[in-house]
C-alpha cells in the first residue's frame, strides 16, 4: 500500500505535467510560496504549517549533492529524505545538523563511491527514485518574504556538476504506467507491478514479494483484474477488503490512546519496520510521508475524550490546555482540522486551517491561563474568533502536529509513554 501511494503521487508531482499536482521534474526543486490549502489532494493530511520544497530524486545516473544554507537559530527547518518504500532514510534541519550551511550527497542503492571533499554526510536510499520533503517554518503571513529568502538557498545538482566534471551518461528514459492518488483503489495491482520496478528486492520482502509474484504481480508482470473469472474477482475483492480493514485495526489499536487522541510511533527507516508491512501501510493511511518520533509526533483523533464521532454537524467541541500544560516542543505545535471522510483540509469562511504556537500572540487565554480552543463549525462570536477552528458540517479528523518535540520531561517522548499528555476534546 505505501508502495502504490508513493507512486501516485511521485506521478502527479514529478511525471505527469498535466496531473493539476505536478511541482517539478526529477532533480529539480520545486519551493512553494504559500501553505497547504484546500486545493491540495494529492497528498492526504497536508500540513499547512510549513511552507514546503519538493524535490523528486532520480539517483539511477549519478548521485545528487543537496545544499542548504544557514538559517536564523529560531527558524525551524527540516529536509526529509524518504525513498520508495517510503522509509525515512535521512534528516538535514534545525534538529538534526543544526542552522548551518552545509551540502549533503544523496546516493543510489549499491553506492560505493567515497564521501566527496566538501560533503558533510551521505545518504543512501533503498531505492532509485527517493522524495525530499523541506519544511520551513512560517511565523505568520507577513514573514513569507523571509521564508523565500530560506527557500532560494535549497540547491540540488549532480554530483559531477559540484566536483565540476564532465556528466556520466544519462539514464535510460522511462515510459512510466499513469497513475493517480484517486485511481489507487480502481488500479491497485496495477500501480503495485509498475512500483516495484523500482524497489530493489531485500531479506525483508523476499516471502512477501514471492506470493505476490504467485499471483501475477511483481517486476516485469502485468496483473489484469478486468481478465480474471467472476471467482477469482469475488477473492481478490473480499482479500483487498480484508487487508484494508486490518490496516484500519492497526490504526485504531497500534497506538497508545490518550483521552480519544491515538499516539504512537509509526514512521521511520527500513530498520524501524523491520518488516511490519501491516504498521508501514498503516502510516501510510494515517498520514503519508510523516516525519521520525524525534522530529515530530503527531497525534491524532476522530473521537471526543468520552470516545463518541467527532460530528460538527451535530455538536460543538473545545480542546484545553491547562496553564503551563501547553506542548513541550523545541519548535513548534499545531492543530490542524481535516474532513473526516477525506482526509483533505477544510474550506471556511476564514481561511483558516490550523491552530499553531506562532500564533499564540493574537489568542485569548482564560482567567486561570488555560488556553481554550473552539472546535465548531460556526462561529462562536467576536471575542472567541481568535481561539477558533473552523469545522466541516459533518465528521472531523484532528491532528496535533509537534515539531521536535522536547526529548526530556516534561515530554511526549517515548511515544505513549511521555509525561505530558495531549487534552481529550470535550463536547460543549
Amino acid at each position: 500500500m505505501p508502495l502504490v501511494m508513493n507512486y501516485a503521487v511521485m506521478q502527479e508531482f514529478a511525471v505527469d505535467r498535466n496531473s493539476g499536482q505536478f511541482k517539478a521534474p526529477f532533480n529539480e526543486i520545486n519551493n512553494q510560496h504559500r501553505v497547504a490549502t484546500p486545493e491540495d489532494t494529492a497528498v492526504i493530511t497536508p500540513n499547512s504549517d510549513t511552507p514546503y520544497s519538493l524535490l523528486w530524486l532520480d539517483l539511477r545516473a549519478e548521485a545528487i549533492v543537496v545544499s542548504v544554507p544557514m538559517t536564523e537559530k529560531d527558524r525551524y527547518y527540516s529536509v526529509q529524505f524518504i525513498d520508495g518504500n517510503t522509509y525515512n532514510f535521512g534528516y538535514i534541519g534545525t534538529r538534526a545538523t543544526g542552522s548551518e550551511a552545509g551540502d549533503y550527497l544523496l546516493v543510489a542503492p549499491g553506492w560505493k563511491g567515497e564521501t566527496p571533499s566538501g560533503v558533510k554526510q551521505v545518504f543512501q536510499s533503498t531505492t532509485p527514485f527517493a522524495l525530499a520533503i523541506f519544511r520551513t517554518q512560517l511565523f505568520n503571513p507577513g514573514d513569507m518574504s523571509n521564508v523565500e529568502k530560506v527557500q532560494s538557498g535549497y540547491k540540488a545538482q549532480p554530483l559531477s556538476a559540484y566536483r565540476r566534471q564532465p556528466a556520466p551518461p544519462a539514464a535510460p528514459p522511462i515510459d512510466f504506467l499513469p497513475a493517480t492518488t484517486a485511481g489507487i483503489k480502481g488500479n491497485f495491482f496495477q500501480y503495485l507491478d509498475a512500483a516495484l520496478q523500482f524497489v530493489p528486492e531485500t531479506a525483508r520482502d523476499k516471502s512477501i514479494r514471492a506470493k505476490l509474484a504467485k499471483i501475477g504481480i511483481g517486476p516485469g508482470k502485468t496483473f489484469a483484474f478486468k481478465d480474471l473469472s467472476v471467482e477469482h474477482k469475488a477473492e481478490i475483492l473480499l482479500g483487498m477488503k480484508r487487508g484494508d480493514e486490518k490496516v484500519d485495526s492497526w490504526l485504531s489499536a497500534g497506538n497508545k490512546n490518550i483521552d480519544g487522541w491515538n499516539v504512537g510511533s509509526f514512521f521511520g527507516d527500513e530498520t524501524f519496520y523491520n518488516g511490519d508491512w501491516v504498521m508501514r501501510a498503516g502510516a501510510a493511511k494515517g498520514g503519508l510521508y510523516g516525519n521520525d518520533a524525534v522530529e515530530a509526533m503527531y497525534p491524532y483523533t476522530r473521537v471526543d475524550a468520552s470516545g463518541e464521532p467527532l460530528d460538527s454537524s451535530k455538536h460543538n467541541y473545545t480542546i484545553t490546555f491547562a496553564s503551563g500544560q501547553l506542548p513541550p516542543v523545541n519548535a513548534f505545535w499545531s492543530v490542524t482540522m481535516y474532513d473526516g471522510k477525506s482526509q483533505l483540509l477544510v474550506k471556511n469562511r476564514l481561511n483558516r486551517y490550523l491552530i499553531n504556537s506562532p500564533m499564540m500572540s493574537t489568542m485569548k487565554k482564560d482567567a486561570d491561563g488555560s488556553l481554550t480552543l473552539y472546535i465548531q463549525k460556526d462561529s462562536p462570536g467576536a471575542d472567541k474568533e481568535a481561539n477558533w477552528l473552523p469545522a466541516p458540517d459533518d465528521r472531523i479528523y484532528l491532528v496535533m502536529r509537534l515539531y521536535w518535540p522536547n526529548p526530556m520531561p516534561p515530554s511526549i517522548l517515548p511515544a505513549g509513554e511521555g509525561t505530558w499528555r495531549p487534552p481529550g476534546v470535550k463536547r460543549v
